[in-house]
């Protein structure tokens, strides 16, 4: 773990307990408690708001916070296409949130890196066609577990209808696809969500077995995602 990384842990530990002691923190975080003393240090010497000491525990004060500029201005930039990438190409719900993070980051930011930022500008138009709103009853259907019903017209014309098991959303830049358990193929299966002509959430739940997984999926097809 790179010490940027470990540091905002260190932060993130801290603020979700009353008080973390620095052996505690070096078990979670896999260091030395001699790294968790020098890291408490740099972190209060920059101003983070800890309270404690040595041989008896840590913990944020009540009115402190992750200072918001732990983030270095190239990474706030990252943050902030992403987020207008989700706004575009996103539901709702989504969506929502996304702007919802996009006004909070705006509103901390130093004058001097929103100059930057407007000088580097980075769009992501949000006119175009695709069926986004699809996304969130199937998003939903995935969290609940529960099945789908399809019908779905393939890039030939050839129409079909299928139970599937939703496990996972894949967006392509283009276009989203719904990779799922068909029951009738007795095996994986992906769906672009333009090509579904319409599509019904079932009542009935689904219990995965092993080899029916999404993580089974990826070990099959060899796929590594950023996070996976």
């Amino acid at each position: 773990m790179k010490r940027a990384d470990r540091l905002l842990q260190i932060l993130l530990l801290l603020r979700a307990r009353r008080c973390t002691t620095a052996v505690q923190l070096a078990e979670w975080l896999e260091v030395s408690e001699r790294t968790i003393y020098r890291d408490i240090q740099d972190l209060q010497a920059s101003g983070s708001p800890i309270d404690g000491e040595a041989g008896i525990g840590y913990r944020l004060k009540k009115t402190g916070d992750i200072p918001p500029l732990l983030f270095n201005p190239d990474e706030i930039k990252a943050l902030l296409l992403g987020a207008r990438m989700v706004s575009a190409w996103a539901d709702t719900g989504i969506r929502q949130s996304a702007r919802a993070a996009i006004t909070k980051l705006d509103a901390v930011l130093p004058t001097e890196l929103k100059q930057q930022i407007a000088e580097h500008p980075v769009y992501v138009p949000s006119i175009h066609p695709y069926p986004v709103e699809r996304l969130q009853p199937i998003r939903e259907a995935i969290a609940a577990s529960q099945k789908l019903f399809i019908a779905y017209q393939k890039e030939d014309g050839t129409a079909s209808e299928r139970i599937v098991w939703p496990l996972g959303l894949f967006f392509w830049g283009d276009r989203w696809t719904l990779i799922a358990w068909c029951e009738e193929r007795d095996d994986f299966r992906h769906f672009r969500l333009d090509r579904m002509q319409s599509f019904a959430v079932q009542s009935e739940v689904f219990q995965l077995s092993e080899g029916q997984t999404l993580q089974d999926f990826f070990h099959r097809e060899g796929v590594r995602l950023p996070g996976v």
